[in-house]
């Protein structure tokens, strides 16, 4: 049986109702609407049960969703059930902030490692909290070891292919590249571009065609 390609863009807005649905059972909201839903995630109505309709059938016509029960739902289909153990490459400034992201620990997200070029200029802060540097050459030793299954890339963009080739072969299949470059990666891998400066540059694109007040 041909398995169902699932749009990128559903899998973002998954994790949107998932982080609506703690944010309402943090209200003691027991049962939503699916109206009431797509209004909190700035969304219409029939997208939200189009998403939900790829991976079964939720709610109950005519009373809505049971809060708690779809957001583990979700949870499982998103793989946030349990904890995933991460490597970071890349300890300079960027690196440094992702590791003191709280917000990967509360997705079950780990930072088991971290690597760089240069581990004695590593700017972490040296308080027993955060991982110990280690050169980019231990990567593949280290994410076997301690079995790590998801790689980040925070290094410059002329390094970023150099070390995606080393996650590869310690046998990462899911990348999150922060690096300015796209990735040339086989095709079992699958790669996440975050590009901040992009990113700027598309509000940059938007906030210029505002009429002026």
């Amino acid at each position: 049986m041909k398995r169902l390609k699932i749009p990128d863009a559903t899998v973002r807005r998954l994790s949107d109702y998932a982080r609506m649905l703690d944010q309402l059972d943090e209200e003691g909201i027991r049962i939503v609407s699916s109206d009431t839903l797509a209004s909190r995630c700035g969304l219409n109505p029939a997208q939200i049960r189009k998403d939900l309709a790829y991976f079964g059938e939720f709610g109950v016509r005519g009373v809505g969703y049971r809060v708690r029960e779809l957001k583990e739902n979700l949870k499982g289909i998103l793989g946030v059930t349990h904890t995933w153990r991460v490597a970071l490459a890349g300890a300079g400034n960027l690196g440094s902030a992702l590791v003191a992201y709280r917000g990967f620990l509360t997705h079950g997200f780990i930072i088991h490692a971290v690597f760089d070029k240069y581990p004695e200029r590593a700017k972490l802060p040296r308080n027993g909290r955060f991982p110990k540097v280690l050169g980019l050459d231990r990567i593949k030793t280290e994410i076997r070891r301690r079995g790590i299954q998801i790689g980040i890339i925070a290094v410059p963009a002329e390094a970023a292919q150099g070390v995606a080739e080393r996650l590869v072969g310690a046998g990462i299949f899911g990348i999150l590249n922060f690096a300015p470059v796209r990735l040339r990666v086989p095709k079992h891998v699958k790669v996440k571009n975050v590009d901040l400066g992009s990113e700027l540059e598309s509000l940059s694109f938007f906030l210029s065609k505002r009429d002026t007040p």
